[in-house]
């Protein structure tokens, strides 16, 4: 249970954003008769969405007059679905009520419009490389791939840092990573417990890395996140970055990691140096005149 917001002045915000949300709606949108003459109240009555709602008058009455009354989630969004309000509104109207927002329903996998290509690529030189929920990669730049050991055969971070064990001894303190990198999956994939995606992870992980598995079973969960990262590259040697994350527009819970070159230290020109001789290599061949 959530109280109907945490001051006098956002349960008078709360009241106001109800009785718009409502004059904008026409009782015939919903199949309900209107009497003849005029209505005094433009949009839905108070207790019309009551009715939509399931809930009753006088309870729905005070929750727009602003009196502290308890409010729950599940009656949360049934005022957001007989309000009609949209994914935005239904947010707001969470946050008023001091209850934690629902998380949008997508299928895990399902890929965002962004082009994440272009993304990534606009970070270079700092490695950058985009995730969703159950950690799928879904796109990293040429130089995540030089400094972390990707190739387009890695699809699941934590598949790959667990599994493989060039990108896993590239790290200067895998087990620190390996624990906390586990923890914050738990927190990420805590809405796909019935998901046979999430499971497919989690299974293949417990059975191809007894690392995974032992941390799994733990079940640890942290919030912070590793803020600096060292790697220990196989040819340019210690590279040191200050790693920071962002969650991308969209509904699709897609997280973005960019490795920034930790300032005074030589990881910067390295990473150019690594970039040159990348190019270098794969550059199409001169073509060759008569």
């Amino acid at each position: 249970m959530a109280k109907s917001g945490g001051n006098s002045r956002q349960r008078e915000e709360l009241g106001h954003f109800l009785k718009t949300r409502r004059s904008r709606l026409s009782p015939t949108d919903f199949g309900l008769s209107v009497s003849a003459g005029r209505r005094r109240t433009p949009g839905l009555r108070r207790e019309e969405v009551a009715v939509l709602a399931g809930i009753g008058t006088s309870w729905y009455t005070w929750l727009e007059q602003g009196r502290d009354i308890n409010v729950s989630e599940s009656v949360a969004r049934a005022i957001g679905r007989a309000l009609c309000l949209d994914r935005s509104e239904v947010r707001y109207l969470y946050q008023l009520l001091g209850i934690t927002p629902p998380q949008p329903t997508v299928a895990v996998g399902e890929r965002t419009t962004v082009d994440l290509r272009h993304v990534v690529d606009e970070c270079l030189p700092s490695p950058a490389l985009v995730v969703d929920s159950l950690w799928n990669l879904l796109g990293f730049n040429a130089s995540a791939a030089l400094v972390f050991g990707f190739t387009p055969e890695d699809r699941n971070l934590l598949i790959s840092f667990f599994t493989n064990p060039e990108i896993w001894s590239r790290y200067a303190e895998p087990e620190l990573m390996a624990r906390m990198a586990v923890a914050q999956f738990r927190i990420s994939a805590a809405g796909h417990y019935d998901d046979p995606l999430f499971n497919n992870v989690v299974t293949t992980l417990c059975e191809q890395s007894p690392q995974f598995a032992a941390l799994w079973y733990s079940h640890e969960v942290l919030d912070s996140r590793m803020r600096h990262k060292e790697v220990n590259h196989p040819t340019v040697g210690r590279l040191v970055f200050d790693t920071h994350s962002w969650q991308l527009d969209g509904p699709e819970q897609i997280r973005m990691f960019l490795h920034i070159p930790r300032r005074h230290s030589d990881t910067r020109r390295k990473l150019e140096c690594l970039l040159d001789q990348h190019a270098r290599e794969h550059a199409l061949p001169e073509r060759v005149t008569a």
